[in-house]
């Protein structure tokens, strides 16, 4: 059975979803359809490249991903389907598939032919119109190279990256989970290839922490922590809170880390 994997910023309130996988299942009823997300925020293309990019792994090889967060939908943005790494991601050409590294890439295809389309093609919904079908038919075996002609390069946004200034790692939080939670982009090798064996401060939103938990757990309510999350990058919490409202800040906020190299004092 052929699995698809999707994340959107559909929500779940509209019929947006839902439709995109009646489509698919009329094209193949064997489809094994998987929900990655659909609470990305609305037209945000780089928080959705990074969801999946901590995601797709996760997944068995031969695996299709379908990424509709797409405010460029009707204009003259490519839709695209690319393969790598043994995977197949489709959807729109905007960045949102910026994590994959361009060696890892066996071809990228513009989706052009409109025999695998829904018609009349709205300008509106590329995810039912042009995305899910082809999914679909990519799902049944159509070739790749069948959806359209090559491409040899892809659209790709910056991500934000952690930059080392002296005895200071300066990151920034990238996504905030429903719990509250601030994710930095701040890896756990990143964080202990910087710190070693030194101590250190933490300055977030004029809070400063100067030591990890190991948990959740090990925190009093209400109190601001931090610690590595399941996909090891370094998280900023409260517990049995919203650390995004106990701070009044989310993404973008930048994060400090200072390596404190002198010894304590006395």
């Amino acid at each position: 059975m052929r699995i698809i994997a999707l994340l959107t910023d559909f929500g779940h309130q509209d019929i947006f979803v839902g439709v995109m996988k009646a489509i698919m299942l009329r094209i193949n009823p064997n489809l094994h359809i998987v929900d990655i997300t659909h609470e990305v925020a609305p037209q945000a293309v780089r928080t959705a490249c990074l969801l999946l990019m901590h995601s797709y792994k996760y997944f068995p090889k031969d695996t299709i991903f379908v990424a509709v967060v797409d405010p460029g939908v009707g204009t003259t943005r490519k839709p695209i389907l690319i393969e790598a790494d043994d995977y197949y991601f489709i959807g729109p050409d905007n960045g949102i598939f910026s994590f994959i590294h361009p060696d890892s890439i066996t071809r990228i295809v513009w989706l052009t032919n409109d025999k695998y389309f829904l018609h009349p093609v709205s300008s509106t919904f590329h995810g039912r119109d042009i995305f899910a079908p082809v999914a679909a038919h990519l799902s049944k075996g159509t070739p790749v190279d069948d959806f359209g002609p090559r491409l040899d390069t892809i659209v790709r946004i910056e991500l934000p990256q952690p930059k080392q200034v002296g005895d200071k790692l300066i990151g920034e939080i990238i996504h905030v989970d429903r719990f509250g939670n601030l994710i930095s982009n701040i890896s756990e090798d990143a964080f202990k290839s910087f710190i070693g064996n030194a101590r250190f401060e933490l300055h977030v939103a004029g809070k400063v922490i100067t030591r990890l938990s190991s948990s959740y757990g090990e925190a009093k309510d209400g109190e601001i922590i931090a610690l590595f999350d399941s996909f090891h990058m370094l998280e900023i919490s409260v517990k049995n809170s919203s650390c995004a409202d106990a701070l009044g800040t989310g993404i973008g906020t930048p994060i400090v880390i200072i390596r404190i190299t002198q010894p304590c004092s006395g």
